[in-house]
């Protein structure tokens, strides 16, 4: 007999959960998972790193006593002793991406340096090109502090800063102002620059290169394992699946209605469920410094 799920009046059995999931958009979430599970399943664990994963993980998650883990189970619908599983299963895979994709960390920070570097600059927005123009000579000719006029004169947020932006890297700023930085040297200031609505006048405070530390060789790994992942998932295909739930993936769009047969169900594509790149930096800096408006701000 099937097993079943109770929540409220209604009652799920397999199909019923199957059905759920692709509802709720959760299926790519749970074949991305079936994916990592078959990859990582070759990958053991000593029982002294089997140990240490399940006390990093209760750590990290704050479960320091037995009531703290069986609320985790609790809230999980699992038994506690998932916990180690769980744990392990974070163990296993941060040592498949690392048996993996080491050998790849280098030539993939070569690629990436030039985004990973970083700057801190200096920036004025306005709309009036004719005080863009003033300002530039202003703090170019009669040493006007940068700081002084951007808090007078900037019509943006980086008026509170008095125009310092950053450290941020280079993929941070809006494409055109990041391009400027790339090529400008550490005291540089830019006639005004029209971006969009705004004339900007910018100088580079300082140029910090990237370095292949432990930090970022991690990151890149993560990066590294997102790609591969992106390329597993595109392979996948989920069998028999109702047209309903097939239809959000990737799919062309379901033949139209009418006195066309509707088409039977094929395959989905389990592609979209990892994003195309790592999540945007915040570095708490004005939104312009990261993507500004294009049009009216």
């Amino acid at each position: 007999m099937d097993q079943l799920i109770q929540v409220g009046d209604w009652t799920l059995d397999g199909q019923g959960v199957m059905d759920a999931l692709g509802r709720y958009g959760l299926l790519p979430n749970l074949v991305q998972d079936l994916v990592v599970e078959q990859a990582i399943a070759a990958i053991s664990l000593t029982p002294e790193e089997a140990d240490q994963a399940e006390a990093d993980f209760c750590q990290r998650q704050q479960l320091t006593a037995p009531e703290q883990r069986q609320a985790w189970a609790t809230q999980r619908y699992v038994t506690p002793d998932a916990l180690r599983l769980v744990a392990q299963r974070e163990a296993k895979l941060a040592k498949f991406k690392a048996t993996t994709l080491e050998d790849q960390v280098e030539s993939y920070f070569l690629q990436r340096k030039r985004t990973l570097d970083k700057v801190q600059y200096s920036l004025l927005r306005t709309r009036d090109l004719g005080l863009a123009q003033e300002l530039y000579f202003r703090i170019q000719d009669d040493g006007v502090p940068f700081e002084e006029l951007a808090r007078a004169y900037a019509e943006g947020q980086e008026a509170e800063t008095g125009g310092l932006i950053g450290p941020v890297e280079l993929s941070v700023p809006h494409p055109q102002l990041g391009q400027l930085l790339a090529i400008s040297q550490p005291g540089q200031l830019w006639p005004p620059k029209k971006i969009g609505d705004w004339f900007i006048v910018v100088r580079l405070e300082k140029f910090i290169p990237a370095q292949l530390d432990e930090a970022t060789r991690q990151r890149l790994i993560n990066e590294l394992f997102s790609r591969w992942l992106r390329e597993q998932m595109q392979a996948v295909t989920l069998q028999g699946l109702p047209w309903a739930i097939a239809q959000p993936a990737t799919l062309a769009s379901p033949p139209e209605t009418g006195n066309a047969e509707m088409e039977p169900p094929r395959p989905i594509a389990a592609a979209d469920a990892v994003s195309a790149s790592p999540d945007p930096v915040d570095d708490g800096d004005d939104p312009w410094a990261a993507q500004p408006p294009m049009g009216n701000a």
